[in-house]
């Protein structure tokens, strides 16, 4: 990775150099996309096998794993992993059942009361990502927010080879729908429903480009699902200081670079010597990785970024607005508050980002593609569904009535007014 000075670029080639490296190929992955869901929609599991023999390289017909298949993975799960995975699950639990819904009950004008309700959101589908790398973590990230929201119907899909850890996960969290299935037809089976995989209301998880292309189409179409976010491939944004760790920062680039091809890592600093320090620890570490071929492709699309202070250092972050942002400065304290766009951020030295993904408490679905501008970190409440509740006695009609009347009017709304001032007449004004 070559070091690029940031106060020698135009703002054309500032733009440039933050751009995601999936964004040029969005035409060709979006057609593909749309052929994938249109077979689903059309031919229900005969296409869901067929993409799973060619795409997932599936050997068998059967799409959901059985109660005893089930019960199986979760027999054979290595004691020392199960009890990892219980630890994790014990942190995120704890972290996401304290996320209580906010919720209101005001009486605005004498007579006129307004409340706000939540239920949980009744069919909800989950997408792990697996194969080569099988994310237990975003099983555990995922089921347990809809296991405490109370969601009626989990289901899971992710793509085989399921790991028995990710089964176990999703025992764990209460869900028994389990289905080998990924990629966009996946999405496309939660989106519209089959013969075997239920229609959901709303479709989590993150994925790669087609995946994520997937939740976008299906949640343009009202006929399809909504969508928790846009959560693509993997990206991290690091800021360091000329004291911070030259290995410590490369071992936080490598481990997002490692997810996959797609993925992007940068890293943002005042200091050039801690630019070149990093990077000579990024090519060391990099040789030991088992996957070092996937994580090169991804560094060769990253970016490691001189700026002129700590304050232009921020002005990236927030323009770039990254998946993560890991920030390794003497008093990262101090700049938290101009941190605007992140999907979440880790301070200090000893905050890895991994600690996140895994075990920490925090929630690892995150939005990406800078989206997290305005997206948020996946939360409990996203697995309700927030509503109001109004209430008006006759005296509250008379206080407000006339007030909706001439709005009414305003607006040329005649009905809108009728349906006040009809009620005022029988009452009396």
């Amino acid at each position: 990775m070559d070091i690029i000075d940031w106060a020698q670029l135009s703002a054309a080639d500032q733009e440039k150099a933050l751009e995601r490296p999936a964004q040029s190929s969005q035409a060709q992955v979006q057609a593909t996309v749309q052929e994938i869901i249109a077979a689903v929609r059309e031919r229900g599991d005969a296409a869901l096998r067929e993409y799973a023999h060619k795409l997932d390289h599936c050997p068998d017909d059967e799409l959901q794993l059985s109660a005893e298949q089930i019960s199986a993975a979760c027999e054979r799960l290595e004691p020392e992993l199960k009890a990892a995975i219980d630890a994790a699950y014990a942190n995120i639990y704890k972290f996401h059942a304290a996320q209580k819904p906010c919720l209101v009950s005001i009486e605005t004008v004498p007579g006129i009361v307004c409340h706000t309700a939540t239920h949980p959101i009744e069919k909800v589908g989950l997408y792990v990502p697996g194969g080569s790398a099988p994310l237990v973590s975003t099983a555990l990230m995922l089921g347990i927010p809809a296991q405490i929201a109370g969601c009626e119907e989990v289901v899971l899909t992710s793509p085989y080879p399921l790991s028995d850890a990710i089964i176990y996960a999703a025992h764990k969290c209460g869900i028994s729908k389990i289905f080998k299935l990924g990629g966009a037809h996946a999405v496309a089976a939660l989106a519209y429903g089959t013969e075997s995989v239920p229609k959901v209301h709303k479709i989590f998880g993150p994925g790669n480009q087609y995946v994520t292309m997937a939740k976008r189409l299906v949640s343009d179409d009202p006929q399809g699902a909504a969508i928790d976010m846009p959560a693509g491939p993997s990206e991290v944004l690091v800021i360091a200081d000329k004291d911070a760790d030259p290995d410590f920062v490369a071992a936080d680039l490598l481990s997002q670079a490692e997810h996959g091809p797609d993925s992007q890592v940068i890293l943002v600093s005042d200091s050039a010597e801690l630019l070149q320090k990093a990077e000579q620890a990024v090519q060391q570490q990099l040789n030991v990785l088992p996957r070092k071929d996937i994580a090169a492709q991804s560094l060769a699309k990253s970016r490691l970024i001189k700026a002129s202070s700590l304050e232009e250092c921020i002005v990236i972050s927030n323009s770039y607005a990254p998946e993560h942002l890991i920030v390794q400065i003497a008093n990262p304290q101090a700049i938290v508050k101009k941190l605007r766009n992140a999907g979440s951020i880790f301070l200090g030295a000893y905050t890895c980002e991994a600690m996140g993904d895994y075990a920490s408490g925090t929630n690892h679905t995150l939005p990406t593609y800078g989206y997290a501008k305005t997206a948020s970190a996946l939360g409990t409440d996203d697995f309700r569904r927030r509503y109001t509740i109004s209430c008006a006695t006759p005296d509250g009609l008379r206080a407000i009535g006339e007030t909706v009347e001439r709005l009414a009017a305003a607006e040329s709304l005649e009905a809108h007014r009728r349906a006040v001032s009809l009620r005022l007449e029988k009452i009396g004004r």
